[in-house]
């Protein structure tokens, strides 16, 4: 499918407005989702989307949200669509995922929400699918101002993907490049390509980078979990679906494999 690019920043009309109203309308259009999918297995797209003006800004994480009355754009409240839909399927989210965020990865607005907030794991393969989203519709989003995690300061789409997806660019296209854009492309279509193989190559090339973030007091074997051959081997033991869930080398989730490696050596 084609991306449709705009001279403007276009958002679903129910993500405008105080914080109360959005998390009404936001929950009102989950189940609307939900009520589709169960007549036919597939999603409606918003009744209605608005032009965003050029001194507006788009809230993209709710930690700079002031969540007050005031009007605004607020992206990171489609997470309340989400829950809304998987409560009303009483369904866990990841069980939809796989038919829900591709459908609305079609959407400008919908591939930056999943590429900023979309919900884990940020395997390789699911990371280069939510990149190359966001680059299609690169034209159409660079209209946008954004607020990320730091208040009162508004980004760039330039700015935005590198506070959100450096760590992609850092593992997948260390060598730099010409523009964010141009590393976002590389990045994600070495991702995409990725073998196991890879990705182990690019998470023990990043752990001179991570491993300064562990909090050591939390380990108690920082001998074994912090020595690379022993990386190689404990990465090697992991069985596929856990080992996808750092196959992307996010940080957090390597972090987050560090410490429940350590704990499983106390076991031992």
């Amino acid at each position: 499918m084609e991306a449709i690019q705009t001279t403007t920043l276009q958002l679903p009309s129910f993500l405008h407005g105080s914080h109360s109203a959005i998390r009404r309308k936001a929950k009102m259009e989950g189940r609307r989702c939900a009520k589709q999918y169960q007549l036919n297995g597939s999603y409606p797209y918003p009744r209605e989307l608005l032009a965003v003006a050029p001194d507006e800004v788009v809230f993209t994480h709710e930690i700079v949200d002031p969540q007050d009355e005031r009007p605004a754009w607020r992206l990171h409240a489609y997470w309340d669509v989400l829950m809304s839909l998987s409560d009303t399927l009483e369904k866990s989210y990841r069980h939809i995922n796989t038919s829900h965020e591709p459908f609305f990865r079609e959407t400008a607005w919908g591939a930056l929400f999943f590429a900023l907030s979309g919900p884990a794991p940020d395997s390789a393969e699911r990371t280069a699918s939510r990149l190359k989203a966001v680059l299609r519709f690169w034209d159409s989003l660079q209209h946008g101002r954004y607020l990320y995690k730091t208040l009162n300061t508004f980004l760039t789409l330039e700015e935005l993907l590198t506070a959100a997806c450096g760590w992609a660019m850092d593992a997948w296209c260390p060598e730099g490049g010409d523009s964010v854009r141009s590393r976002l492309d590389v990045a994600s279509e070495r991702m995409a390509r990725a073998t196991r193989e890879d990705c182990v190559e690019t998470i023990l090339r990043q752990l001179p980078h991570i491993l300064p973030f562990a909090d050591t007091e939390r380990l108690s074997h920082p001998e074994v979990v912090t020595n690379p051959t022993a990386w190689r081997e404990h990465l090697a033991s992991l069985d596929d679906a856990t080992f996808e869930r750092i196959s992307g080398v996010r940080p957090g989730w390597v972090l987050e494999r560090l410490y429940l490696w350590d704990r499983q050596l106390d076991v031992h």
